[in-house]
């Protein structure tokens, strides 16, 4: 029923494109019922791309080096409920809700400041990681899928060549493998763009919580320094 439908849609699309579209509407009719089974994954592989894309890059997305150095004057000259609120202004990124845990600790001790930023980075650092891992399983269940294809169109075709005259057994032949191979690499190409979406995704979002952790330790000694006196708005100031 599903194929009949999507069957339907291809051939009402006019073909406006010119040999690009008519390639594409053929390729996808020559493969079978197991092309658009294929579709379902390649939108759920999509969504994951576009979710992990947006999240990362613009939600989480925060220029951790200057953000710092606003972070640091604010606590060395003694403004740290203005640095909290300076965290606030970025309520989504991971490395603001770890820096501003640690910030409203500050006048309980070293020991609580270093609970609450470790508490801060195991509760937000998975959420940066979250969904990259389902890329590389789709792209196992793509090829499976593909391959599943690629053998439903073979056995399909040869239990049929027993039952065609001579003369068209030739052409139903044809029609099997370019089915079958087309499942083949159909799978294959939804693989490999979500193992190219997986490595780019896993770099990136190992780097930010490194960034993260790397700025959760520069904040604990800083505030570890403050509360000691070994810094102070003067040093900042010559420091700059």
């Amino acid at each position: 029923m599903v194929h009949h439908i999507l069957d339907v849609v291809l051939n009402a699309e006019p073909a406006k494109g010119g040999g690009f579209t008519e390639g594409i509407v053929t390729f996808f009719k020559e493969g079978g019922t197991f092309m658009f089974v294929n579709i379902f994954w390649l939108a759920c592989a999509i969504a994951v791309i576009i979710e992990r894309v947006v999240t990362l890059m613009f939600r989480y997305n925060l220029n951790a080096p200057p953000f710092m150095e606003q972070i640091t004057k604010l606590v060395l000259t003694g403004n740290p409920d203005r640095a909290v609120k300076l965290c606030g202004a970025a309520p989504n990124a991971p490395l603001a809700k770890v820096i501003r845990s640690g910030l409203t600790r500050a006048n309980r001790g070293e020991i609580e400041v270093a609970k609450a930023v470790e508490e801060a980075v195991l509760e937000n650092t998975p959420h940066i990681s979250a969904r990259i891992a389902w890329l590389w399983s789709l792209a196992n269940i793509a090829t499976l899928m593909g391959l599943i294809g690629t053998i439903v169109g073979l056995i399909g075709t040869f239990k049929s060549l027993g039952n065609v005259p001579a003369d068209q057994k030739q052409a139903l032949l044809s029609k099997g493998i370019s089915e079958a191979m087309n499942n083949t690499a159909f799978g294959l190409g939804i693989a490999v763009t979500c193992i190219i979406f997986h490595l780019f995704l896993t770099a990136y979002a190992k780097r930010m919580i490194e960034v993260v952790e790397l700025n959760a330790m520069k904040l604990e000694n800083l505030l570890s320094r403050r509360q000691a006196g070994e810094t102070s708005a003067m040093d900042y100031e010559k420091a700059s």
